[in-house]
């Protein structure tokens, strides 16, 4: 399965139903989730694919109460000398927070490693998102080692990347 542009595009969409200054404050000051009787959690990526998201407010605390609110579809680690406790410690969390997909940004390696929800309910490597539709983890690998280059430059090859998938398609 390939990702289509055109579905990255809905998918863009619907998650940012939040403003951006509201995407900004809680990427600048992080955002917690929190469930009853288990740790709070405070990736450094969290998202929503779909309706059903929580909104910030002004004012109001930066969590996410998943009591009330469905948990999210992906969360990210970046990581930089915490590799080993973003992969297993925080990846033991996620899974008890009901999180269907994770994925650990290795920044010295420039790789990410990509985990999703088996049916036992523990996360098991994978190559391919599902939450993003059958984005390959590779493309996100590649995209990585161009960052050193240039943040434009890499993003503008992943568009066309994308962009020359939907071609084939």
């Amino acid at each position: 399965m390939t990702l289509s542009v055109d579905k990255f595009e809905v998918i863009e969409a619907r998650w940012q139903t939040a403003s951006w200054s509201d995407y900004e404050k809680l990427r600048d000051r992080g955002c917690l989730l929190e469930k009853q009787g288990i740790q709070a959690a405070a990736p450094d990526l969290i998202l929503y694919v779909g309706g059903d998201i929580p909104i910030y407010r002004e004012g109001e605390r930066r969590y996410i109460n998943l009591n009330c609110y469905r948990a999210p579809d992906l969360v990210g680690e970046v990581s930089d000398t915490t590799l080993a406790s973003e992969m297993h410690q925080k990846g033991d969390l996620y899974a008890e927070l009901g999180i269907r997909e994770y994925w650990v940004i290795d920044i010295k390696g420039k790789r990410v490693f990509a985990f999703t929800m088996s049916e036992s309910k523990t996360y098991v490597e994978t190559e391919v998102s599902r939450v993003l539709d059958g984005l390959k983890i590779e493309l996100l690998n590649q995209t990585l080692e161009r960052l050193s280059t240039s943040n434009v430059a890499a993003g503008a090859w992943l568009n066309q990347q994308l962009s020359n998938k939907e071609d084939k398609v």
